[in-house]
């Protein structure tokens, strides 16, 4: 890890460069929220392929870049995309965006992702507050010699997604009239989706959706010092005894489904940070 700290000032200057803002809030809109980007107010956009370190995005639907500007009222920095341990890069990789935006000056980061419903409860078109997560995906973006610069050797994960942000989200889903759940995300790195052994193996162990992103951008940020919230789209919904085929444009398809709803969570929250 002792080499991140260099990465971060180079990548942080590059956007510098051409950005002028310092931002309150960053964004990382993975599935169901990248059209969120659209609306942001006098916008700079810069390629991932501009920023030294930063790696390629390939995901379906992953536009692939930045774009800083104002977002109701509020400085942001908004990944148009994001980057997964399925194509190819380390989770310490995946998550250096996240150390970017906290010397850029974000003090929160919010986290979007399309996930499959595990909890019986859950439809497709659902969306998920993230209360917990399990990490699944045997990897870890603190493994490594530690930069204490950075963030502590052994950062404690009791409450990795900041109660007070949960609590904002859930009162504008209330107040909006639409049904959000509260619950635990797991993570596995795909890009196979699971078998049935395997959900009702998550099950078991308490997950609610599960999903192939997240978790590794929550722990540096938590490991940074940043307040965290995460949301959940569910895409899909997995039932082991009645499991259909499942495919990325599916997934894509009804995430954008559930993308007003998202936004109107991400309104509420970044208003009030």
């Amino acid at each position: 890890m002792l080499e991140v700290a260099k990465q971060v000032e180079t990548a942080a200057n590059r956007i510098r460069e051409r950005v002028m803002q310092e931002p309150r809030v960053g964004l990382i809109l993975g599935t169901g929220l990248g059209k969120l980007a659209d609306t942001i107010e006098s916008p700079a956009v810069i390629p991932f392929s501009d920023v030294p370190h930063f790696p390629v995005s390939t995901a379906i639907g992953h536009k692939g870049q930045l774009v800083c500007g104002q977002l109701y009222g509020v400085d942001v920095v908004a990944m148009q995309g994001r980057f997964h341990l399925y194509e190819g890069y380390s989770a310490q990789a995946v998550a250096l965006p996240v150390r970017v935006m906290k010397s850029l000056g974000i003090e929160a980061l919010v986290v979007s992702n399309a996930s499959g419903g595990l909890n019986p409860a859950y439809e497709s078109g659902d969306v998920m507050v993230i209360d917990d997560h399990i990490n699944l995906m045997w990897q870890n973006p603190l493994i490594g010699v530690n930069d204490d610069a950075l963030g502590p050797r052994f950062p404690d994960m009791c409450t990795p997604y900041d109660p007070t942000l949960i609590e904002l989200a859930m009162q504008a889903a209330r107040e909006s009239d639409f049904n959000c759940h509260r619950g635990v995300y797991a993570a596995l790195s795909g890009p196979t989706y699971e078998t049935r052994a395997e959900y009702r193996m998550l099950r078991h162990l308490g997950a609610d959706v599960v999903g192939m992103s997240t978790i590794p951008e929550v722990i540096v940020a938590t490991h940074a010092g940043l307040k965290c919230l995460g949301l959940s789209v569910v895409t899909n919904v997995c039932r082991p005894d009645t499991l259909e085929t499942t495919d990325g444009h599916q997934v894509q398809a009804a995430a954008e489904l559930a993308e007003s709803k998202m936004q109107y969570i991400v309104e509420a929250v970044v208003r009030n940070i």
